[in-house]
């Protein structure tokens, strides 16, 4: 209440805020070089920032051009052009070590790990997709499976089992999430850990009842019901 009344006689009163105002100008006077290198300051991060936006956009557009060939050279199925360039392109390795800041940079190691996917190159499939970020609700839960898939292969069924349900935990949808995590629950299964798997089945019978899953689901957790 007294600080409201104190505002409300400094606004009221001209002279007590016309002294305020010729106080906080002595002071700047007085302390130039303070004022000057806060402002300084300021001004620097502005334009730092300003000039990063500017500079990464730059980067990216150059990334993305950069990556053109590389895609095509993918989606010809010539994995070893794709990834490592054919003498006048780049390919997906050399744009994620000298784009590693942009977007594509980042969607670069999608291709590199499904490349190395293909090419039973399990651990550093895992690797690249482990790089990969995305907040797209379909690619990001993708690169967790394909990671799940990698793990498999070198069976590693519990950590296989943690990628599937992160895939199948991101933003959950009727399409893909059954697949997910009936994956996941094969990778529990494989790894001793029944418990999981049938709570998993469970969550597919319960949640997504008209997939195509539903009745696998239905199968297998009776299976483990019946032995356990």
């Amino acid at each position: 209440m007294a600080k409201n009344e104190e505002k409300k006689d400094l606004l009221e009163n001209s002279e007590v805020l016309a002294d305020k105002v010729e106080l906080a100008e002595n002071w700047i006077e007085q302390n130039p070089k303070i004022v000057f290198g806060f402002v300084g300051v300021i001004v620097l991060i502005i334009g730092g920032y300003f000039g990063y936006k500017y500079w990464a956009g730059n980067q990216d557009d150059q990334a993305q051009r950069e990556m053109f060939q590389a895609v095509r050279y993918f989606e010809a199925d010539s994995l070893n052009l794709a990834m490592n360039g054919d003498g006048n392109n780049l390919g997906f390795k050399q744009i994620i070590e000298d784009y590693s800041m942009t977007q594509a940079g980042n969607l670069a190691n999608f291709y590199a790990g499904a490349i190395c996917l293909k090419q039973a190159k399990f651990q550093l499939a895992v690797f690249y997709f482990e790089d990969f970020k995305s907040s797209d609700q379909l690619v990001q839960a993708r690169a967790y499976s394909l990671a799940g898939d990698a793990l498999m292969e070198q069976k590693k069924y519990e950590e296989a089992a943690e990628y599937y349900a992160k895939a199948a935990n991101y933003k959950p949808n009727k399409e893909f999430t059954p697949t997910y995590l009936m994956k996941a629950a094969l990778a529990f299964e494989k790894s001793n850990q029944n418990d999981k798997a049938i709570q998993t089945y469970q969550r597919v019978i319960d949640e997504y009842w008209e997939s195509g899953e539903f009745q696998n689901a239905r199968k297998y957790k009776a299976r483990l019901d019946g032995n356990s």
